[in-house]
């Protein structure tokens, strides 16, 4: 997964060396520019103000990481208050002890006690900000795992909801080519150039994310003609799979098991059975209506291995297109009939 700009380390690091460059120079740019201050602070060597300045600017902003990507995460979250606390304490004492040492060294003036106190406010702001950044991270973090989690499991679901096809459906093409190869049919090589056809888009165009709607057609054509063959005239099929107006995609077999399901449910003891079946892409929408008749039959027995079943399309279809999309599956009289219409992507 490609990595957003904006978590990229380069990004991160400039992003804070402007904050930091920003905030220590707001002294600077908010300085009121009159004699008496100017006057003041003449008195002090130019040279002890700037490294004092430099010195407490880079204590504070080791505080910040110190505070933020080790003491949080050590002692205060697992409530190991008592040394998160003294630690502080000790920062706080070095922060102050460096401070005498300038003055000492460098400026004519005594370090009193003021000056501190006059430490602890940049130093706790700090603290404050590094926790907030700190927590925010955290949370930014834990919600990225989260989603990444939610990305994946939807992932693994669809890739097994597409990946299923009846595997009932591939034993009898294959007995029925074995049957044309005793007879030495000519069909045999045109089925086996279908079958071959079907099994490659199976094995490699189902892992794409979307495929072009033709593809999609393609297979469904073959394997409606597999299932001709092997029905021949007992079943009637009527099949308009290629009206469409331009190029769409789609994602990989998401409209297989409706014709499917119409085979295996409208075959059998059922009489005159028929199948009809009309794909339309027209102006982004696609319109795929499939029917066939049917015969009530309680004591049927159903199919443990056939396909993914119509209950795990309308899953696929609420993951992948929400309210884009409408299925009306409903039975009237002795059909069974499945309409889908859904926005396709051009």
């Amino acid at each position: 997964m490609a990595i957003a700009w904006y978590s990229r380390k380069w990004v991160v690091i400039l992003l804070h060396f402007a904050i930091w460059l920003l905030l220590f120079s707001l002294p600077f740019l908010l300085r009121p520019s009159n004699e008496g201050n100017q006057q003041q602070q003449q008195k002090a060597p130019e040279y002890f103000v700037v490294v004092l300045y430099l010195t407490n600017a880079a204590m504070l902003i080791g505080t910040f990481y110190l505070n933020g990507n080790l003491l949080l995460g050590k002692f205060l979250f697992r409530r190991k208050l008592s040394y998160y606390f003294l630690i502080l304490i000790g920062l706080y004492a070095a922060y102050t002890v460096v401070d005498w040492i300038l003055f000492e060294t460098l400026s004519p003036y005594n370090f009193r006690i003021r000056n501190s106190l006059f430490n602890i406010f940049p130093f706790l702001f700090i603290l404050a900000c590094s926790t907030a950044y700190r927590m925010i991270k955290d949370k930014m973090e834990a919600d990225k795992l989260a989603q990444d989690k939610i990305n994946e499991n939807l992932k693994t679901e669809l890739s097994l909801l597409r990946s299923q096809v009846s595997p009932h459906f591939m034993f009898n093409v294959l007995n029925n080519m074995v049957a044309l190869a005793r007879k030495q049919s000519d069909q045999l090589e045109p089925s086996l150039i279908k079958l071959s056809a079907l099994m490659r888009y199976m094995l490699y165009e189902a892992d794409e994310q979307r495929v072009p709607l033709e593809k999609e057609i393609e297979y469904l054509q073959s394997y409606i003609d597999l299932q001709q063959q092997r029905f021949g005239k007992k079943v009637a099929v009527n099949v308009l799979l290629n009206d469409t107006d331009k190029n769409y995609e789609i994602e990989p077999m998401l409209l297989i098991p409706f014709v499917e399901n119409a085979f295996k449910h409208g075959t059998g003891l059922i009489e005159s059975p028929q199948i009809d079946i009309v794909l339309k892409a027209r102006n982004n929408v696609l319109d795929f209506n499939v029917r066939n008749k049917y015969r009530d039959a309680p004591e049927e027995i159903k199919d443990k291995t056939s396909g993914i079943g119509l209950t795990n399309v309308k899953r696929r279809l609420n993951l992948l297109y929400g309210k884009s999309h409408s299925l009306d599956i409903n039975k009237n009289g002795e059909w069974f009939i499945s309409s889908l219409q859904l926005n396709l992507h051009s």
